[in-house]
């Protein structure tokens, strides 16, 4: 598919992203489960390229979540260290691209203080970028994200300093209060849930599935995706009627070969 084929009026502000698949796609190869985040990796890149030349304003993936911890020992250890070694790496070349970085997530323990401190450096390094904003998604889960704003909330207002509770203040104590809410959410791999992602920002959000694995997932997926999302009548819980004509008012095609 082309960019021409798309509506440049309609091009999603926000597009979220589940990669999955990358273990599945290893084992196709014949390969380890780690060779499957290796493949994933070109194919986060593409796609970053891919929404940059749509003009996506703000793209997040979903990395490593809070129930990933329960994964095999060694597997675990593989993504701390590719996702520090891809930040060493790539962060120069999202800055060049003008690329903002943010990830979400909490940063305490189990995650490694000194990948904490690479997050810290790239969102640093990348901070002035309006291009676009890439959010990593680590160490994160939806549910922990809003008890975390919940219980930033109760400790508020214990304190006194709070005594209004609403849409607005739980959004401002998300871990990204700039984040805008997700127009479009993609899953690769055939799998068609949520998985604890983005519960907030993603409540209105359209979703598209592909069986495609992840590292199969590039530029051309995502406007395949965003096609799909621009055939959707988005209405936020509004109705707009559209009674179907009767056989009496129904418009009649005209006979072959009429002009």
């Amino acid at each position: 598919m082309e960019i021409d084929q798309l509506d440049p009026a309609r091009i999603p502000g926000h597009v979220a992203i589940i990669m999955d698949g990358n273990g599945r796609w290893a084992n196709r190869q014949g390969l380890k489960r780690n060779a499957g985040h290796e493949a994933g990796e070109q194919a986060l890149f593409d796609t970053v390229e891919g929404a940059l030349e749509l003009g996506i304003r703000d793209l997040t993936v979903y990395a490593f979540s809070t129930e990933n911890w329960k994964r095999p020992p060694d597997e675990v250890r593989f993504l701390m260290n590719f996702n520090e070694s891809l930040l060493v790496r790539r962060a120069d070349e999202l800055d060049d691209r003008e690329v903002r970085v943010r990830f979400l997530g909490r940063r305490n323990r189990p995650v490694p203080r000194r990948l904490v401190r690479l997050i810290e450096d790239t969102e640093a390094l990348t901070r002035d970028n309006r291009r676009m904003t890439l959010r990593i998604a680590f160490n994160y889960g939806g549910r922990t994200e809003l008890l975390d704003a919940t219980r930033q909330l109760v400790e508020e207002a214990a304190a006194g300093r709070r005594r209004k509770v609403d849409e607005d203040a739980i959004a401002a104590r998300l871990y990204d209060a700039e984040m805008p809410d997700v127009d479009l959410l993609i899953r690769t791999s055939g799998e068609q849930r949520l998985s604890n992602y983005l519960l907030w920002q993603a409540a209105y959000a359209e979703l598209v599935f592909t069986e495609l694995l992840w590292p199969d997932f590039d530029r051309v997926a995502l406007r395949r995706a965003v096609y799909d999302y621009q055939s959707r009548d988005r209405r936020f819980g509004g109705a707009v009627d559209r009674p179907r004509p009767s056989a009496s008012t129904a418009p009649t095609l005209p006979p072959p070969g009429a002009p």
